[in-house]
C-alpha cells in the first residue's frame, strides 16, 4: 500500500522474499472461484500512482474507458513514450483484477477479466498528497454515472489517523458509497509495527481488505497471516473487516524495462537444454547483463546464475513476477466485487459489504482483531449475490442506535432460521432476546434503550454460531478468541 510522500521505484516491493517457486498459482485456481463470471458489464475504477495501457487491459479489446491524471491534465496513457517507475504499482494493481491475462497465454488473468475500467492516477511522479487523493475521490465521483463506475479500488493512503468526520478523503470515500460505489481499500502493510490503517481505509463504510498467505499450496492449513495493519481506528472501529492474498500473486512486468528484458533473457534461458546454454548466453549476454565469465561457465554454474536472478527479481513468467502487500490483496476483493455485480447488478454498496463478510471464514488460532471476519470466499459470495434481494444501507461515521429511548437492532442472513441477540445489557440471556423477520427477510429487534453507558453485544445464529454485528465497526476482543461488537449510548 503507498502513503502520501512516497516515490516509486520499479525495484522496490513491498516485502522482500528469498525463496521463488518459478510459477505461483493463479487468482482463479486459488480461490476456486466461479469462472462463469468475469466482471462482464461492470466498471472498475482505480486511484493509483500511475498506469501503463499494458496488453493485458488494452489487447485484444481496449476496456480502459478513460484515463485522468489529476496533476497533469494534458496527459495521454497511450502516448507515454516509455513505462515510468511510478506507473509499476497502478499497473500491477489493476491487471492483478481485471487483466486478462494476454501475455500469459491467459493463465495469470484477473477474475474481473472482462470489466471494464477507469484509471485515476493521484501522483505528481510518484509522490502522492491527500489533496490529489481527495481530488481523485471528487473525479470519480463526478463522472460516477457517464461510465456507471460500481466498484472503486484504492491501494493507497493518507497520512495520519484521524476520527472520520475531520478526515476529508474519509468524507469523500463515504459519499462514493452513498452514490452506489463499492470502495475497496487496502489496509497497509505494518501490522508488524502495531499500526493500524489510515484514512480511507479507517472509514467504516468502506470494505478494507487485509492479507493472508497460503505459502504458494492450495492446501486451506498452510493459511497464514499477512503483516497487514490492524486495530481500533480513532472512530472505534475494527479493520479490516476481510482478508485476501496477499503474497505470491502474479502480476506483470512494466514493459519495456531493464527488468521486462531480464526476465525475457532468464526465462529463455531457463527453458532450454544444457546444450544450448552457452550459445543462448552469448546471445542475450547484453540484454540479460550477464556476466562475460559466463559465456565459457559449466550448464550447473549458468543454472545457478538463473536460479538466483529469478528467485531475487521473483519472475515467474516472461512477463509476470510475484508481487506482495495488501496493495494486491484489495484488488483480488474488488474483481470479486465486480462479479457478485455482474450476477446481480441490483446490489448495493451495503449489501455486497454484508456478502463478503458474512460467507467469509476465519482462520483457526489466529487472532479476530487480525483478520475481521476472515478470508474471502470468491465463490460462495457471488452464490450469495445471485440471491440477494435486500438493499441493505450503509454507516458513515458510526451507527445510530438510539431513537426516542429504543433501541433498534437490524440483521442480514437470509439462511439462519433463527437469531438472537447477547449483551452485557441483557446479561447476555439470549433467550430474552429473539429477533423476528420483517417483511423484506431482515432480522429485527426493538428493546428498550439501557442507561448511558459502554456495552457490548453479539447476535447468536440457530443458536449455535456466535457473530458480531456487521453494520458495526466499532469492536472489541471477547476473551475468547473473537470479538464483541460495542455499542455506546450517551
Amino acid at each position: 500500500m503507498l502513503r502520501t510522500g512516497e516515490i516509486l521505484d520499479n525495484s522496490i516491493h513491498e516485502h522482500e522474499h528469498t525463496t521463488n517457486r518459478y510459477a505461483v498459482i493463479p487468482t482463479l485456481t486459488r480461490l476456486d472461484a466461479d469462472s462463469n463470471y468475469t466482471g462482464k458489464g461492470v466498471t472498475i475504477a482505480f486511484l493509483d500512482s500511475g498506469f501503463y495501457a499494458h496488453p493485458d487491459l488494452v489487447e485484444p479489446n481496449n476496456r480502459i474507458l478513460a484515463y485522468k491524471d489529476i496533476v497533469d491534465v494534458n496527459a495521454d496513457i497511450y502516448l507515454s513514450p516509455a513505462a515510468e517507475s511510478w506507473q509499476w504499482h497502478g499497473t500491477q494493481t489493476s491487471v492483478v483484477a481485471a487483466g486478462n491475462g494476454r501475455l500469459s497465454e491467459g493463465t495469470y488473468c484477473g477474475l474481473a477479466l472482462n470489466a471494464r475500467l477507469v484509471l485515476v492516477k493521484v501522483s505528481d511522479q510518484g509522490r502522492i498528497t491527500e489533496t490529489t487523493i481527495a481530488r481523485g475521490l471528487e473525479w470519480v465521483i463526478e463522472n460516477r454515472e457517464r461510465y456507471n463506475i460500481r466498484v472503486l479500488n484504492i491501494s493507497l493512503g493518507g497520512d495520519e489517523d484521524v476520527p472520520c468526520s475531520l478526515s476529508v478523503i474519509d468524507q469523500l470515500a463515504e459519499d462514493a458509497i452513498q452514490q452506489g460505489i463499492a470502495v475497496i481499500v487496502a489496509a497497509g502493510n505494518s501490522g508488524s509495527e502495531g499500526k493500524h490503517s489510515i484514512p480511507p481505509a479507517n472509514s467504516p463504510s468502506v470494505i478494507t481488505v487485509g492479507g493472508y498467505h497460503d505459502n504458494n499450496q492450495l492446501e486451506r492449513s498452510r493459511l497464514e497471516l499477512y503483516q497487514s495493519n490492524f486495530g481500533a481506528t480513532v472512530d472505534g472501529s475494527i479493520k479490516p473487516e476481510i482478508i485476501a492474498p496477499a503474497m505470491w500473486v502474479a502480476a506483470p512486468i512494466l514493459p519495456g524495462t531493464v527488468l521486462y528484458k531480464k526476465a525475457e533473457a532468464f526465462s529463455r534461458l531457463a527453458s532450454v537444454p544444457d546444450y544450448q546454454l552457452a550459445k543462448l548466453v552469448r546471445e542475450l549476454e547484453e540484454a540479460a547483463v550477464l556476466p562475460a565469465s559466463l559465456v565459457d561457465a559449466v550448464p550447473a554454474v549458468i543454472r545457478d546464475l538463473i536460479d538466483s536472478e529469478l528467485s531475487q527479481n521473483k519472475i515467474v513468467a516472461t512477463h509476470y513476477q510475484h508481487v506482495d502487500g495488501t496493495s494486491f490483496a484489495a484488488p483480488i476483493v474488488s474483481s470479486i466485487v465486480a462479479q457478485m455485480i455482474e450476477a446481480n447488478p441490483k446490489l448495493t454498496p451495503g449489501a455486497i459489504k454484508n456478502i463478503l463478510i458474512s460467507t467469509a471464514d476465519r482462520i483457526a488460532d489466529a487472532p479476530a482483531i487480525r483478520q475481521g471476519f476472515g478470508v474471502v470466499n470468491a465463490r460462495r459470495a457471488v452464490a450469495l449475490a445471485k440471491t440477494e434481494e435486500h438493499a441493505l444501507g450503509t454507516v458513515r461515521c458510526g451507527p445510530v442506535r438510539v431513537s426516542d429511548g429504543t433501541l433498534l437492532f437490524q440483521f442480514h442472513h437470509d439462511s439462519a432460521t433463527s437469531v438472537s441477540l447477547g449483551g452485557n445489557f441483557n446479561g447476555w440471556n439470549t433467550t430474552r432476546s429473539q429477533l423476528a423477520k420483517d417483511s423484506s427477510g431482515l432480522w429485527q429487534l426493538a428493546i428498550e434503550a439501557p442507561q448511558p453507558g459502554r456495552y457490548q453485544y453479539k447476535f447468536l445464529i440457530d443458536g449455535e454460531r456466535w457473530m458480531e454485528d456487521p453494520t458495526n465497526g466499532m469492536k472489541v476482543p471477547d476473551n475468547y478468541g473473537g470479538l464483541n461488537s460495542v455499542l455506546v449510548i450517551e
